[in-house]
């Protein structure tokens, strides 16, 4: 809320105006005004066309900010927070959001592998990620590949050897099984 704003709140209500009861022998008054509008003023076209931009961009907000915390799990810091902007009908609607979430390293470069694609899903939730969004996964995926790099120099100093999922046997001869 921006300083010098005023809400009422929903709990506060207005006095109501007591009217005594009409007798019955008396004529009915007689009035002269027009029925009297509605508490809610009248928007201009322009200022409706305004309030339905912000009511659509304040869904999209919403289910952005949702993605993000639906994908990040436990690594969610917080829940989301929201940036506003009051409407020409009163209205507060969600123009920006946000949602924190722990990038920081694992303990071992497996953690921080497994970390990294939480933190890359997370940020690449949205249907469609914001730049904040591709730089936070960008970010994520730098530091799983400094993670690979760091179990790639642990087994290098262990005298593991890379291992391949598809080689042949020595001396076999490859074959092709064609029966179904």
């Amino acid at each position: 809320m921006s300083i010098g704003a005023i809400t009422v709140s929903p709990a506060v209500s207005q006095p109501e105006r007591f009217t005594p009861a009409a007798r019955a022998d008396a004529p009915a008054p007689q009035s002269n005004t027009a029925p009297q509008e509605s508490s809610t003023t009248t928007l201009s076209p322009e200022a409706l066309k305004v309030v339905e931009e912000l009511k659509a961009r304040d869904t999209e907000v919403r289910q952005h900010e949702q993605a993000h915390l639906a994908a990040a799990g436990g690594l969610a810091i917080s829940g989301a927070t929201y940036t506003y902007q009051r409407g020409p009908n009163g209205v507060n609607y969600a123009i920006g959001g946000e949602v924190q979430i722990d990038t920081s390293p694992g303990a071992t470069p497996e953690e921080t592998i497994a970390r990294a694609a939480s933190i890359q899903a997370a940020a690449s939730a949205p249907a469609d990620p914001s730049g904040a969004d591709r730089a936070v996964a960008a970010q994520a995926q730098q530091m799983a590949a400094q993670a690979r790099a760091e179990l790639a120099r642990q087994d290098g100093a262990t005298g593991d050897k890379v291992q391949r999922g598809y080689s042949i046997a020595p001396g076999a001869a490859p074959t092709i099984d064609v029966t179904a």
